[in-house]
């Protein structure tokens, strides 16, 4: 629950029109931040500088790249993101908190400042070349897309497929964007060897939620044909509904998992929506600007899923909740992925093609 001061900074903050094609239509503190600037009163200040809408890329030469997954529950081992922020601007994100250790904001900067690992095929190639690398896959977008529009400009995701296939390592991919389908040569060339699964995340078939909802994204029918392009590659292919949000998206999940088999899916997954951090004060504010007549509702129904919280860190749980509305939602994902023959096999990666190029060895 929110107290009261958290309720008044979120209204503070989110004053002034509607923001189309964003998420988040404030700024959040940083809860790093000692110091910060709050427009107390709009007619009493004459040199407020508005935020702009404008997305801007922070190219940088990072430090590393592959980063060990700790946690039990997310079905990954390592994970890499070539971009951190996400001008999706998908208003649940868990990765918006993230963007604080950066120094900026989980709200707007989020989606409008995007640090750009320019130097990302460099590291994995180092990282790769490590003696005691014992080989496991990677997953690509553990945290932000990796195929968001800055990926039309840059292509580092396609330099990061290019050298797992130079070295046959073994990558994980899910994303929401229709751009993957520009790498189809690459990705079928790991897919057959199989080096590669996708997942593809479709949160609802309804466009006005979701262009409220994941405001840059492509649609739902662009994500099917997503699907059924890589399914007819021979790439093992399957649909996340991340995250369900009760009031919201819930009813949709049997269209989507029948909608998506039809397209080829071979597998699914879901998670059960959790805000957590400066997320919560995001998507309260967001849920009563665009849901008002049930906004209370659905919160409400968010916290039947986690114990009376709209947030949960504990592993096992908090990515499928707890309590009656959580099980509900578990007992329909089963149901239907069992109808449409989802998740029959289990895919696994074949660990045992990773070699290092003589060209690589020969530089080492």
């Amino acid at each position: 629950m929110m107290n009261r001061q958290e309720s008044d900074m979120m209204w503070k903050g989110s004053e002034g029109q509607y923001k189309k094609g964003r998420g988040a239509q404030w700024n959040t503190k940083n809860r790093f931040d000692r110091q910060e600037m709050v427009r107390e009163h709009i007619e009493a200040i004459d040199d407020w500088t508005e935020i702009s809408p404008n997305t801007v890329h922070i190219e940088q030469d990072a430090k590393s790249l592959v980063n060990k997954v700790d946690s039990p529950d997310v079905g990954m081992w390592y994970s890499m993101n070539p971009y951190q922020g996400c001008e999706h601007g998908c208003i649940y994100c868990y990765a918006r908190n993230t963007h604080e250790y950066l120094g900026f904001s989980a709200g707007l900067d989020f989606e409008q400042k995007i640090v750009v690992k320019k130097n990302a095929a460099k590291l994995l190639r180092k990282f790769l070349m490590k003696p005691g690398w014992e080989v496991m896959p990677i997953s690509l977008s553990g945290n932000t897309d990796c195929y968001q529009p800055a990926e039309q400009k840059y292509r580092i995701t396609r330099s990061l497929l290019e050298v797992c296939r130079e070295f046959q390592q073994p990558v994980g991919i899910i994303t929401k964007n229709a751009a993957i389908l520009r790498d189809i040569d690459v990705l079928k060339d790991l897919g057959s060897r199989k080096l590669l699964s996708v997942m593809v995340t479709i949160t609802s078939l309804d466009e006005e939620l979701r262009r409220k909802m994941e405001p840059r994204t492509t649609t739902a029918m662009q994500r099917m044909r997503i699907i059924r392009e890589l399914s007819q590659a021979g790439i093992p292919t399957g649909v996340m509904i991340g995250p369900v949000i009760p009031g919201l998206n819930d009813h949709e999940m049997q269209k989507i998992l029948g909608m998506a088999a039809d397209h080829g899916a071979q597998f699914s997954s879901y998670t059960f929506v959790r805000l957590n951090g400066a997320i919560q004060l995001i998507f309260r504010d967001w849920l009563m600007k665009n849901f008002p007549d049930r906004a209370d509702k659905v919160w409400h129904m968010i916290q039947d899923g986690h114990d009376g919280k709209v947030n949960d860190s504990r592993f096992g749980v908090r990515m499928k909740g707890e309590g009656r509305m959580a099980e509900l939602i578990a007992q329909q994902f089963r149901k239907y992925s069992k109808k449409y023959d989802l998740n029959k096999e289990l895919f696994r990666f074949d660990l045992n093609r990773f070699t290092i190029p003589r060209q690589q060895l020969s530089l080492f």
